[in-house]
């Protein structure tokens, strides 16, 4: 599995335990803006070459105030997204619960919340493809 080093990819995302709770931000509920209103995880959008590791770590500082280390990574695949079919990465990482007080939560969002993941799965209102994810990496790793 390839992590670090992938010319071709339009974004990252990250599932984000704090403990046994993921995080997760609801999105602005903006008109133009897909899945306005839904949960979303930390993540977005590459900048320049960076790689797909970096996206992600950049993305959730930017979004949380987290710093996320290379060790904390436990599980990384490639998709093809939802909307535009082009590459993207999934991650998942693990911090400690006591990482919740370290959240500076940034500009983009309505709010943030720590969520369980069998809510998260059952909710209604999550980035689909992001409960799909999800899926697949419990099925392979729990």
């Amino acid at each position: 599995m390839n992590t670090c080093d992938d010319a071709a990819f339009e974004g990252a995302k990250l599932a984000l335990f704090l403990g046994a709770r993921l995080v997760v931000i609801l999105r602005d509920n903006v008109a133009d803006l897909p899945h306005a209103g839904h949960w979303d995880l930390p993540g977005g959008g590459r900048e320049g070459g960076e790689t797909p590791l970096a996206c992600v770590q950049r993305e959730c500082f930017e979004e949380m105030g987290l710093r996320i280390e290379p060790q904390d990574i436990v599980w990384a695949r490639r998709f093809s997204s939802a909307s535009s079919g082009e590459p993207v990465w999934f991650y998942v990482g693990h911090l400690p619960g006591s990482a919740a007080n370290d959240i500076v939560f940034g500009d983009e969002g309505q709010g943030w919340q720590l969520m369980e993941v069998a809510e998260f799965l059952r909710h209604p209102e999550p980035i689909p493809a992001f409960q799909d994810r999800l899926r697949v990496y419990l099925a392979e790793c729990e």
